[in-house]
């Protein structure tokens, strides 16, 4: 099965209401889908969002990015992996997501090659899951509102998005947490957006009212490593590093200094699957448990962590891949069955993309 040809197109969807952080708001779903083409006919199919706030990537530095690697795979058998792999990430630095997407096409061309489900093939067994649900940051009536809402569509693990005043994201914690009731867990996600100073004090905060989330993630800085471990030192909160994290190197160093409790594995941070599955291996070595979480992704790449949840499941306990169950359509089919809260993965062969 040799590679012939590698396309791009755009992959749009409206989301069923704006998505909103401390460090983004975004009303429309707009990603770049990455078609590898073999000389049998096989075709893989790879996808990435363009997250420029967070992994520096726009759509056009994205293909521009596939556009240059092309030529270091193309004419390559997928029997040969191990070189696609080493070409792809060799060839140029940084541009995650952009080769997150080439690694999930070139995975599912694999699994299509062995003719098994993604997840069969890297070892998974687990075809069952449940995700939590973002409430998008906001004004706390419609916070409470959307967490309501959620909860009477069967989730019961909500992530809040917090981090523009911490003195009001205190109140937002507190009024969600009174109008849910201590049968539904919170986790709290800042998107770097307080200091280390403030984190500690608005989660002693939080504490003195016997509000203790299952984490916060990402409260300062992606840079601010000292800021994590002093936050880490002195709260009850467990701390998720999130931003902190693209490499099995950044993992590496947090976690000798002990300063997180969590690790967010997304494949876009991690230029893909091979490096997620290093940190999901990497974090077991310390004892760490990890989350797998998604940008605001669509059918392709969730699946992708879906069945990456599926081959690490002993130790990714925690999903956050919600992102297709935020569309208003559904423009692509994969393995994945979504049931609001809980997804499952079908026997399709590699990740099941019909498109």
């Amino acid at each position: 099965m040799k590679i012939t040809n590698i396309r791009t197109t755009t992959l749009k969807a409206p989301l069923k209401k704006p998505f909103v952080t401390s460090l983004r708001r975004v009303d429309t779903l707009e990603d770049l889908v990455v078609l590898i083409e073999c000389n049998d006919g096989t075709i893989g199919y790879g996808e990435g969002a363009p997250t420029p706030v967070i992994t520096g990537e726009t759509m056009g530095s994205m293909v521009a990015a596939i556009e240059y690697i092309k030529p270091f795979i193309i004419g390559l058998e997928i029997e040969d992996f191990n070189t696609i792999l080493n070409n792809i990430h060799t060839s140029i630095l940084k541009n995650t997501t952009a080769k997150s997407a080439l690694e999930i096409a070139l995975y599912d061309l694999k699994a299509k090659l062995v003719k098994q489900p993604l997840y069969k093939m890297l070892g998974g067994t687990k075809t069952t899951f449940k995700t939590d649900i973002t409430i998008s940051m906001g004004e706390i009536e419609k916070m409470i509102s959307d967490s309501l809402d959620a909860v009477h569509l069967g989730y019961d693990t909500l992530k809040i998005k917090i981090g523009d005043n911490p003195q009001k994201d205190v109140d937002r914690i507190i009024a969600i947490h009174e109008a849910l009731g201590d049968n539904i867990t919170l986790r709290l996600d800042a998107n770097q957006g307080w200091t280390a100073q403030e984190s500690v004090d608005l989660l002693l905060a939080l504490e003195k009212q016997d509000i203790i989330a299952e984490f916060i993630e990402q409260p300062v800085a992606a840079d601010d490593i000292n800021g994590l471990r002093y936050i880490k030192e002195r709260v009850q909160t467990p701390l998720l590093a999130d931003e902190s994290i693209f490499s099995v190197k950044d993992a590496r160093r947090l976690l000798e200094m002990e300063a997180i409790d969590y690790v967010n594995i997304k494949l876009a941070k991690t230029a893909g699957i091979t490096q997620a599955l290093a940190l999901a291996d990497l974090s077991k070595e310390f004892g760490v448990k990890c989350m797998i979480g998604c940008m605001l992704e669509g059918p392709i790449s969730v699946s992708a962590g879906v069945h990456v949840a599926s081959a690490k499941a002993d130790i990714i306990t925690m999903l956050d891949l919600d992102a297709v169950s935020l569309l208003a359509s559904h423009p692509v089919k994969t393995s994945i069955v979504f049931n609001e809260s809980e997804i499952g993965l079908s026997e399709d062969i590699g990740l099941g993309v019909l498109y």
